[in-house]
């Protein structure tokens, strides 16, 4: 039973079986669906989903079970994807040595540029830009546990394409996580607000100076003020945990993304990591449960915008950029060729998390919405490309090495 807990926890499954269960529910009983999803948890004046007029004046607030999910408790998930962000910005980590992470960087760039622009590019010939063009974003998200399993599968563990992924994703998330701060807040911006986090941050700085080792002080004092700066400033409070990532003391070097063997050391936040790695599993269940519940029938123009990015503009963007990367100077890592980098481009062209996150903030519930997420949902048939197109090209696997999983 522990075996097939772990198993099930490592690859991501409670995510999978959470959105199954949310398709079938919801394609059965949408009415009951709808009714849980927005069950109201409770009446809170100063907390919840912010409904404004269309001046931008606050209505009211309200907390229900998807708000609970999605702004809240998804904060944790960001956090362990911030977590391996700023430990790869550490010395010994893959950005902290600007020659080796020019192409996977540059790469990223154009796995970025490439789906929104596709997206883009859609709408317009579609003559439907006023109505989807908030959803540009959607397709630029790389879902890492996902497509690192696609690839493990295609290339081996000890293949340079892995790390190259990796960090590919891990630059992607880097950059999601901005375009969310930025251009999707929930309200008008208050950015006096944001002083809160700042006097977080500080406070977590305190006890650090104070030789603090345990997280709960940092996540229990620290994580609400600056969760709460993100809330009332209309910034996404998912994001909320983000600014206390760097305070935590943390080790001085990095041994690589997703390291799994960095849980046994001693510094905070690898205990923090440690701890949440497997609720946060969890957590992304009832994401899948609470944000995949669309029907059928929804599927419109949104999802084939959004797959037309994640299927077509993420590969060519990540294969061109590479190829300008390498006319810069900025080498491929030994053992990896232009071929592989294709492989790797179909691969980082499953969305689903990120992407379905994405969509339920880019537009508002409705149709357009549920087509974006349907979009999302699909993106698994990037899976199919990656195995196909690694067939056509002859990628040869390489056992060895290995190295941990994660989001």
């Amino acid at each position: 039973m522990k075996g097939a807990i772990r198993f099930l926890l490592e690859n991501s499954l409670f995510l999978i079986f959470g959105a199954i269960a949310a398709l079938i529910w919801a394609n059965t009983d949408f009415e009951s669906y709808h009714h849980f999803v927005e069950l109201p948890l409770a009446h809170v004046d100063w907390i919840g989903h912010a409904v404004f007029d269309k001046a931008g004046n606050l209505i009211e607030r309200h907390l229900t079970l998807h708000f609970l999910v999605n702004d809240i408790l998804m904060a944790f998930f960001f956090a362990i994807a911030g977590k391996e962000v700023w430990e790869a910005t550490l010395p010994g980590g893959p950005l902290n040595n600007p020659r080796q992470a020019a192409a996977p960087l540059i790469a990223t760039i154009g796995g970025m540029a490439g789906p929104a622009g596709a997206y883009a590019l859609g709408a317009i010939v579609l003559g439907k830009w006023a109505v989807l063009s908030n959803g540009w974003a959607i397709p630029t998200a790389t879902d890492i546990a996902f497509s690192y399993l696609v690839a493990r599968l295609v290339f081996g563990n000890g293949h340079p394409a892995i790390p190259f992924l990796l960090l590919l994703a891990i630059a992607d998330d880097a950059l999601g996580l901005i375009i969310i701060a930025i251009f999707y807040p929930s309200g008008p911006i208050e950015l006096v607000w944001m002083l809160l986090p700042v006097g977080a941050m500080l406070l977590g700085l305190g006890l650090r100076r104070m030789r603090i080792y345990s997280f709960w002080p940092y996540l229990l004092l620290c994580g609400p003020m600056s969760w709460i700066g993100f809330h009332w400033a209309n910034l996404h409070p998912a994001l909320g945990l983000l600014p206390i990532i760097p305070v935590m003391p943390h080790a001085h070097v990095d041994t690589g993304l997703f390291d799994w063997s960095k849980i046994d050391r001693e510094d905070t936040l690898s205990a923090f990591e440690h701890w949440f790695k497997n609720p946060v599993e969890l957590i992304l269940g009832l994401f899948g449960l609470c944000n995949a519940g669309v029907m059928f029938a929804a599927v419109g123009d949104a999802t084939w915008l959004v797959l037309l990015g994640l299927l077509v503009g993420k590969p060519v963007g990540i294969v061109l950029m590479g190829a300008l990367a390498g006319a810069l100077g900025f080498k491929l890592p030994a053992g990896m060729n232009m071929k592989d980098l294709l492989v790797v481009g179909f691969a980082a062209g499953i969305g689903f998390t990120v992407a379905i996150f994405v969509s339920s903030v880019a537009f508002d519930p409705g149709p357009v919405q549920d087509a974006a997420k349907i979009g999302a949902l699909l993106s698994f048939a990037a899976a199919i490309l990656t195995f196909a197109s690694a067939k056509m090209v002859g990628v040869q696997k390489v056992e060895g090495g290995g190295g941990g999983h994660g989001h």
